[in-house]
């Protein structure tokens, strides 16, 4: 099997497996327990907060334990409540932020939802006209789930800093795989999730600048400090933070390699396939996203013909599975909506090869050609 549908989810690293086996039976306390096998457990949650800090350069206590990124954003977007009745977003958002805003509204909650260009990068300006005297946030993700497309997150933390108004990104794709500097990038709330980079799935986490603002998004008892209460699901914290420092370790390596391996492929597809859009930017894109609308296809036959090959790739979101509408990154960008139909997705790890590349663009070449002369 090629994997090559890593935006999805990714396979957990040998270093996030080793890390989570002890606390699979041996140091099972509690993290709350005040006897040594409870200091165990605690001591392995401090340090992984102190890892997740380190990667985006905070501190600890900015740092909350969630169950992944759709937890996060849905708890952000709550807390909008506390500072106004409007929330600017954009249209090509993951649906763990649409569907809750769209909940929202029902609720009486204004939210502008902002454009993008062909290429899937919002106006940071439009972004500013749209900010209202009870602008209680703005919440623009790093990097499109589908797309790749990088947003200019450095100019709209100033922006949101200009108007003094809370700026929350979802980093779910783009944390520890591009670098990220919360405090250089003006973010105020960041959300990830663990399965997206080679740790466990069910964990993630969220970046709080001011948490004395966040009402608590569980009440119970006290862990997270009062903000999030249930006991800490500590297997997956452990292997989260060995995928942490796994990934930070090795970024600009794993980033050179990714880039040159979705830079052949795309190359290599634009070429030699005709009627075939890259969709999202050219160059300002996660290391590993290639996402491409071929005319006269259908995507989701495409991915099963690819399956019956041995390869992995999707037609789109892995949230979006069984939708069948077309994708609304796809049309936002302006593809017409007989060819969104005929987009599919390939994302690339660290781990594939050149060689899955070739083997990938041989049979995608002969598929096309099969379902175009049908």
């Amino acid at each position: 099997m090629i994997y090559l549908d890593n935006a999805a989810t990714t396979k957990m690293c040998d270093e996030a497996v080793q890390a989570m086996e002890p606390y699979l039976n041996e140091m099972y306390g509690n993290p709350s327990g005040i006897y040594n096998l409870s200091k165990m457990a605690k001591e392995i949650v401090d340090s992984a907060r102190e890892n997740i800090a380190d990667a985006i350069h905070t501190k600890p206590e900015n740092i909350f334990f969630t169950s992944g990124g759709t937890e996060s954003d849905n708890w952000v977007l709550e807390n909008a409540h506390n500072f106004g009745n409007h929330i600017i977003t954009s249209s090509i958002e993951h649906h763990a932020i649409l569907n809750k805003c769209a909940s929202m509204e029902k609720e009486g909650m204004d939210i502008s939802y902002i454009g993008t260009d062909r290429e899937g990068v919002v106006n940071p300006y439009e972004i500013a006209d749209r900010i209202r005297n009870d602008t209680a946030l703005i919440s623009i993700m790093f990097a499109n789930n589908e797309i790749g497309t990088i947003q200019p997150i450095k100019e709209i933390g100033e922006i949101a800093k200009e108007y003094h108004i809370m700026f929350h990104t979802d980093a779910v794709q783009a944390f520890c795989h591009v670098p990220i500097d919360v405090e250089n990038l003006g973010i105020d709330m960041l959300s990830a999730s663990s399965h997206k980079f080679h740790g466990p799935k069910g964990i993630g986490f969220l970046y709080v600048r001011e948490p004395e603002k966040m009402l608590p998004l569980i009440y119970g008892g006290g862990q997270e400090r009062g903000k999030r209460a249930g006991t800490e699901n500590v297997i997956g914290i452990a292997g989260m933070s060995a995928a942490v420092v796994e990934a930070m370790k090795n970024l600009d390596k794993r980033m050179k390699k990714e880039t040159e391996l979705r830079n052949y492929l795309i190359n290599r597809v634009l070429r030699e396939i005709p009627y075939v859009r890259l969709n999202g930017h050219a160059s300002k894109r996660l290391p590993g996203n290639a996402n491409f609308t071929i005319a006269g296809i259908d995507g989701t036959s495409l991915v099963v013909l690819m399956d019956n090959d041995g390869i992995c790739v999707s037609s789109g979101s892995a949230c979006s599975a069984g939708d069948d509408s077309a994708s609304h990154v796809i049309t936002a960008i302006g593809v017409p909506e007989q060819y969104a139909y005929g987009t599919i997705r390939i994302t690339l790890c660290a781990d594939n090869t050149k060689e899955e590349i070739d083997y990938t663009i041989h049979c995608l070449k002969e598929n096309v050609r099969k379902m175009r002369s049908m």
